[in-house]
């Protein structure tokens, strides 16, 4: 295996000047739970490896009803599951997470780290795009915020330049009459990578009947996770009914772009859009007309390994 040089940030500052002075061969860490795999396979080879780990003030998850929520990018994907605030207004962000490994990975993994990886499987992913979450940034030239729907730029590649990191999210706050939920596919359950995954996040009108808004976004199924817009277009300003929602549904497989893969064909996982569209909303549907589902059921909703 290559060998690297370790340097640890203990502030913010000093990881960005870490990664502007080594440049392209540094890599930066936190959980550090893929990059040890994809090092000792040689497909990630830096001469020297940052660790943000010990910046306490990344860690932050912080919500208020009237700026939303905010998550640290050092923030694990168990203290976003665990979180009562998330589970009650971020549902389909909470399935993500515990959809996400075992509860040893949930346990080192980090948000920042999962969006970084910019993997089209990603299990937080799908969510933290239907809840349309802006990334903030710092760098060099100094902060700056992007949507996290212009931050993928291809599998494994982000829009972060030389010297930038990824210090957290943000999440708009929920509005009235809204449900969520994120269902993942996967053969062997959670401890496997996705082989599609769907969040929606549906708001009701006042009549509890007419679709006010709609986000919907695919992970697996294409070469970064998405919004599917043309299915969400399908809902809005309708009364939400049955057809309405299969024919979004089939309106976000018809979006989907998969590939073959040992996990699963084209053909099957367009099939899998289709039905977890579908499910996704159905059970949106009923958590915005008051139906609070518990967190053990959205739990056992939130890996599906069979149809």
């Amino acid at each position: 295996m290559l060998r690297f040089d370790y340097l640890e940030a203990r502030n913010l500052r000093q990881a960005i000047s870490l990664l502007q002075r080594h440049g392209e061969d540094a890599r930066l860490v936190a959980g550090s739970t893929d990059f040890l795999v994809r090092w000792r396979q040689g497909f990630w080879r830096p001469s020297c490896v940052v660790n943000i780990k010990g910046i306490s003030s990344l860690r932050r998850i912080t919500y208020s009803a009237r700026n939303g929520l905010n998550l640290g990018a050092l923030a694990t994907v168990q203290a976003i599951e665990l979180d009562p605030r998330i589970r009650r207004y971020y549902e389909a962000l909470a399935t993500g997470a515990t959809s996400f490994a075992g509860v040893q990975v949930r346990n080192l993994a980090t948000v920042g780290g999962n969006v970084c990886n910019a993997s089209p499987a990603g299990d937080t992913l799908p969510a933290l795009l239907a809840f349309d979450a802006q990334c903030n940034i710092a760098g060099p030239e100094g902060a700056r915020t992007l949507p996290l729907t212009e931050f993928f730029r291809g599998p494994g590649r982000t829009a972060l330049s030389t010297g930038e990191v990824l210090t957290g999210l943000k999440l708009p706050p929920p509005q009235p009459r809204t449900g969520s939920l994120y269902i993942k596919h996967s053969p062997r359950g959670a401890m496997d990578i996705a082989t599609v995954g769907v969040a929606s996040v549906l708001t009701l009108e006042d009549d509890g009947r007419t679709c006010k808004d709609a986000r919907i976004a695919l992970g697996a199924v294409g070469p970064v996770p998405f919004r599917a817009s043309a299915a969400e277009a399908v809902l809005k300003g309708k009364e939400v009914t049955a057809d309405l929602l299969a024919e979004a549904a089939n309106e976000a497989r018809n979006q989907a772009t998969p590939i073959d893969d040992v996990r699963g064909s084209a053909d099957y996982r367009k099939e899998m859009v289709e039905a977890l569209t579908n499910r996704t909303l159905q059970y949106a549907f009923r958590m915005a007309r008051g139906e609070r589902l518990s967190f053990e059921e959205q739990r056992r909703l939130a890996v599906q390994t069979a149809f």
